[in-house]
């Protein structure tokens, strides 16, 4: 009868394990559940407050026309001190922003609005649309 011979290694892929002896997602997972339990804030709403990103008026996306947020955001990107590009740049990437993190939730409508004020934006910087 033939033997198998044991293998010395435990696994064949090792697991890697950091300063505290846990897995990398173990580790995640926990500092995760302590940002939880922390802040009961959406993370977009903690990176709105923290980031670089220009300062825009209070619920400029929930209400009005698209040539209204348009304007809007073209008035807070020139005037803001926040920003790290140019003001097209920014205003064009926070209405992006809005629009990603809505997701499905956000009505066709309300898209739709949303959209158009993206073509009022870009005329508004004098950008092809």
């Amino acid at each position: 009868m033939a033997t198998r011979k044991k293998s010395t290694s435990k696994s064949k892929h090792p697991v890697s394990r950091g300063k505290s002896g846990r897995p990398p997602r173990q580790r995640h997972a926990q500092a995760h559940a302590a940002h939880r339990a922390k802040s009961p804030q959406k993370w977009s709403h903690h990176v709105m407050e923290t980031s670089d990103a220009m300062d825009i008026e209070h619920d400029v996306f929930k209400t009005g026309s698209a040539e209204s947020i348009a304007q809007s955001l073209k008035r807070s990107s020139t005037k803001s001190r926040r920003r790290k590009g140019t003001p097209f740049q920014s205003a064009m990437s926070m209405l992006n922003f809005y629009i990603n993190r809505a997701g499905r939730n956000l009505p066709k409508a309300r898209r739709d609005t949303l959209q158009q004020a993206k073509r009022k934006l870009r005329e508004a910087f004098g950008r092809a649309p």
